[in-house]
């Protein structure tokens, strides 16, 4: 049965199937302060479970009890290393406004900014966002030059505000195909943020995770026929050093919204014991309540990687 607005579809793995659960009604209040011109606030830990809580500013404390109890109960030392999120339904947003497409993606970068602002301050090591895929060149030729407007925008302005929180800004898929003015402003956020130390955030501009895949196995075998390696064998580790994607964690965690069950060509090879969350949401209503509903549901995941659980191991030993 198909369940309503506000529903999440947990995945949880191909041994258990999918299971239906509820998100409860959480408010749509921030949980932490907006990034303003001229904020120097490091990451908050307000309330994290196994940490000791910090005192802030009313302003930064959670204004709602529903997000106050989330907060609260996240481990710190359970979260994931790597979140990747798949920014699903900006066009239903619009259309069932009565709006034209463009009007959900503009709505899509305050969710987007929400959720690099969150992980950011929880310490999460890499976050990816999936932006704009290869097949995205097949839409409206208006639609692709708004989108291609609206990332020199959010660059143009949330950089500074990127730099001065210490995040480093990757971009993952093949820049080279997109925009000149859009190349021009890629490269340059990341030379900006090249030396940041915190997050990492990747943008997977006109990416695909099989385009990905024979890119990799390409620069292989470059290496090989370039330096003679005649008897040279290719391992997982080999193929991972040549990916967009090399020297970030795997993704723990993938989140999409709007319900669909795929995963769109997105980070194959990574995602290969990733822990899924698929919630109805559709991406512009996505708030903060709502990724920590999703971190707090990765917690209570018994990671397994093929193997037995810890318990079951020990009764039948």
């Amino acid at each position: 049965m198909k369940p309503g607005a506000g529903s999440t579809f947990v995945l949880t793995g191909p041994d258990r199937g999918v299971e239906p659960t509820r998100i409860s009604k959480c408010a749509h209040t921030v949980l932490f302060q907006l990034w303003g011109a001229g904020s120097s606030w490091s990451p908050p830990k307000y309330g994290i479970r196994g940490i000791n809580r910090v005192k802030v500013p009313d302003s930064l404390k959670p204004s709602g009890v529903e997000e106050e109890r989330l907060f609260a109960e996240l481990d710190a030392n359970k979260l994931p290393q790597h979140v990747a999120v798949i920014m699903d339904g900006n066009g239903r947003w619009a259309q069932r406004r009565h709006l034209p497409r463009i009007a959900g993606h503009r709505a899509g970068v305050q969710s987007a900014r929400t959720v690099i602002e969150s992980c950011a301050r929880l310490n999460i090591p890499a976050l990816t966002l999936y932006a704009f895929s290869m097949e995205n060149w097949r839409r409206p030729k208006a639609e692709i030059d708004f989108l291609m407007r609206l990332l020199r925008e959010y660059l143009r302005k949330e950089l500074p505000v990127i730099h001065r929180n210490n995040i480093r800004l990757l971009v993952i898929g093949r820049p080279d195909q997109l925009p000149e003015a859009v190349r021009t402003d890629v490269e340059r956020a990341m030379d900006q943020t090249a030396k940041n130390s915190g997050m990492q955030l990747a943008v997977a501009l006109n990416y695909g995770g099989r385009a990905e895949l024979v890119d990799a196995f390409n620069r292989i075998l470059d290496r090989v026929r370039n330096n003679g390696l005649a008897n040279a064998r290719v391992d997982e580790d080999m193929i991972s050093q040549h990916l967009y994607t090399a020297g970030l964690p795997d993704p723990d965690l993938l989140i999409r919204t709007s319900g669909e069950m795929r995963v769109s060509n997105f980070l194959l090879w990574q995602i290969a014991y990733a822990e899924i969350y698929v919630t109805e949401t559709l991406w512009p209503d996505f708030t903060r309540a709502q990724l920590l509903e999703a971190l707090l549901d990765f917690q209570k995941r018994e990671r397994r990687y093929g193997g037995l659980a810890e318990t079951r191991q020990r009764v039948i030993a």
